[in-house]
């Protein structure tokens, strides 16, 4: 009876012995990896888009330019009025920024030639993000509008007007002669007056083409 009670108590202990490390190894086994398509996206990831060449940019002006006070390299400010999007992506939302600089003025003369100012935008800093991104677009001019048959209004006005005083007071050698003094006097008016300014005002919308493809980092959503 001794004997058998034994042997069953080493049975006992060999079978514990074995369940307790089969539960050892059990705890030690590494968890299973997640299957890739249930995997949960990384925080902050990114992937590229790219905005081709042609595309046009719509934007309003904040920052308001003109010829009366504008000097070369100034900076231009706008922002985006509606988001770029690109195969269903948004790629550069709505308000981002949009910098660039006054490549060209000119105040109109008092003899001839008109107003003109020109601005191209080169940078564009998506609102959200860090990042900022050189872009190259077709340049944006303005020029003013003649102003030649007003100056020949200005000149013949006073040109009639001594014509006639002079008719009334000399006939008609005092209507040459009043001819001559009053579109001289119109003439000297003309030549001193400069031509009007020309600009582009703040608020005003504006679409600056692109003339070459950009890349821009947009958030894994």
């Amino acid at each position: 009876m001794t004997r058998l009670t034994s042997v069953v108590a080493v049975a006992v202990l060999a079978a514990g012995g074995s369940l307790a490390l089969i539960a050892e190894r059990r705890l030690a086994a590494p968890a299973a990896a997640p299957s890739a398509a249930g995997a949960p996206r990384a925080a902050g990831a990114f992937h590229d888009v790219t905005i081709p060449e042609g595309t046009a940019l719509p934007l309003v002006l904040d920052s308001g330019v003109s010829t009366a006070t504008a000097r070369i390299d100034d900076p231009v400010r706008a922002h985006l009025a509606s988001a770029i999007v690109v195969n269903g992506v948004t790629a550069i939302p709505q308000g981002s920024e949009v910098v660039g600089t006054v490549t060209a003025t000119k105040r109109s003369e008092k003899v001839k030639g008109r107003a003109r100012i020109a601005i191209r935008f080169e940078n564009v800093r998506p609102v959200g993000r860090p990042d900022e991104y050189a872009i190259h677009t077709a340049t944006i001019e303005r020029t003013a509008a003649g102003s030649m048959k007003k100056d020949l209004l200005t000149v013949a006005l006073p040109a009639a007007g001594g014509a006639l005083l002079g008719g009334v007071l000399g006939g008609g050698k005092g209507a040459v002669i009043g001819t001559a003094v009053g579109g001289g006097a119109g003439a000297a008016y003309t030549l001193d007056k400069r031509g009007p300014d020309v600009g582009i005002a703040a608020g005003r919308q504006l679409s600056a083409r692109l003339l070459s493809a950009i890349t821009v980092r947009v958030p894994v959503t």
